[in-house]
């Protein structure tokens, strides 16, 4: 890890139970898609990743444990999101309506509203997502 250079995080929701499912079906293989809110970045002011970024995985330890590389970015409407992305995201959804029941929970949660700084945020058909596409490169640990 010393001879190789510094990469950026890659986090997967909050530290706690559901980031550490989130890293174990990165590691397994199973999880090689994730959707993370357009106004995340806005609201943090940062650029979203070019395909082709690498990135450290970072687990709820703070510990860095796998090198994913981007292999896909889109920006699309929430309600626009498709089967085979949702299944892709390895967290055993079988249906999109599943998994957007899924992901509106977290998106909805008092931990996320207060990092959006927005204590009645919600998200409907047109809110604007970002689907990624990943692989591990190398697994650190």
């Amino acid at each position: 890890m010393a001879n190789r250079e510094q990469l950026k995080p890659y986090l997967l929701a909050f530290p706690g139970p559901l980031r550490d499912r989130l890293v174990a079906a990165v590691l397994s293989g199973e999880k090689t898609s994730t959707t993370g809110l357009l106004v995340e970045y806005e609201a943090e002011d940062e650029e979203l990743p070019p395909v082709g970024e690498r990135s450290a995985l970072i687990d709820s330890d703070g510990r860095e444990v796998a090198v994913l590389e981007l292999t896909g970015v889109r920006v699309l409407p929430l309600g626009e999101v498709d089967l085979r992305h949702a299944l892709d995201e390895g967290e055993g959804h079988t249906s999109v309506a599943e998994w957007r029941e899924d992901h509106e929970r977290f998106w909805h949660s008092a931990e996320m509203r207060e990092a959006l700084g927005d204590p009645d945020f919600t998200v409907d058909d047109t809110t604007l997502v970002v689907a990624e596409r990943f692989r591990v490169v190398e697994r650190l640990r």
